[in-house]
């Protein structure tokens, strides 16, 4: 499958797709728990939610598979597919969220492999702090609990340090020093999925903050002119960056390397809910290998 021509019509056509295929793939899937539960209604039910959102999960990432196999890039950063009703004797809604992770600042990214500090990715990290209005020693404090050494960058950051890499976002708040409060500011605009020591952050989908965090050069407006631009016209290749007004030479060549126009991991998130009981599925997909696989898988 092919990308529309007109970039501006790109997400719609997108979800139109999705929409279409979520929901008869859904009925197909759900159709035989419906109907061989005999009289158990809660247990058919439950079952049966349960059942729609894996689908939802599932026919999503096939999807996505196909596209991101013949394009370039990838755009939007997220959008919500919602389907009502999806067979004539089921009252209910079922509404798959997906989310490109590759569109967050990964922090594992400020750690290399080998145990050293990724400069420019820890740099990053604490002007995103910054923009976010927290304390910037949060970087140090990451950096402690992923790095393999015991040395502490700042007082007490090696306290309970895992000395490894974080593998999920949940983690951060069992690293000393990081309260509920910073964990929700900073959740929105973090992943912890992609290559360690590596910064590859979508263009196409990273809201304002994570822009911003990429150089001091980038301003708020000239991340607000880069938004309104992929509005239009996504970023087909890196480079085109440099068409935004503004960015300049100076302004695009050190950061070159820290962006992409392409999602590689995805969030998936589904929910299939029917007279009061809800089911949720929440997935990663790596669809950076020809066989696209789960890195997280969660249900609820």
């Amino acid at each position: 499958m092919r990308y529309a021509k007109n970039r501006s019509g790109l997400a719609l056509v997108i979800t139109l797709l999705a929409l279409v295929l979520i929901t008869a793939m859904v009925v197909e899937f759900s159709y035989g728990v419906y109907t061989g539960t005999g009289d158990l209604y809660n247990w058919r039910d439950s079952q049966r939610l349960s059942l729609m959102a894996r689908s939802g999960v599932n026919v999503s990432a096939k999807i996505l598979t196909g596209i991101l196999n013949s394009a370039d890039y990838s755009y939007p950063g997220s959008f919500d597919l919602p389907v009502e009703n999806p067979f004539e004797d089921f009252s209910g809604v079922i509404n798959v969220r997906i989310e490109d992770e590759t569109s967050r600042f990964n922090l594992n990214s400020i750690i290399y492999p080998n145990g050293e500090l990724n400069e420019e990715a820890y740099f990053a990290l604490r002007r995103l702090l910054k923009i976010l209005l927290i304390d910037e020693k949060v970087a140090d404090r990451v950096a402690d609990w992923i790095d393999p050494d015991s040395e502490q960058r700042i007082g007490d950051s090696e306290a309970g340090a895992k000395n490894a890499a974080l593998f999920s976002p949940d983690e951060l708040l069992l690293i000393n020093g990081i309260n509920r409060k910073i964990y929700d500011t900073l959740l929105p605009y973090v992943t912890v999925y992609g290559a360690k020591g590596i910064l590859s952050i979508n263009i196409n989908g990273a809201e304002k903050p994570v822009l911003r965090s990429l150089s001091e050069n980038i301003n708020d407006d000239l991340a607000q002119r880069v938004i309104e631009y992929r509005r239009l016209t996504p970023f087909e290749n890196k480079a085109h960056l440099q068409k935004v007004p503004g960015f300049t030479s100076m302004v695009y060549n050190p950061i070159s390397e820290m962006i992409t126009v392409k999602g590689k991991h995805f969030g998936i998130s589904s929910s299939a809910e029917s007279g009061g009981v809800i089911r949720i599925v929440e997935a990663v997909l790596d669809a950076s290998l020809p066989d696209a696989r789960f890195e997280y898988w969660k249900e609820y």
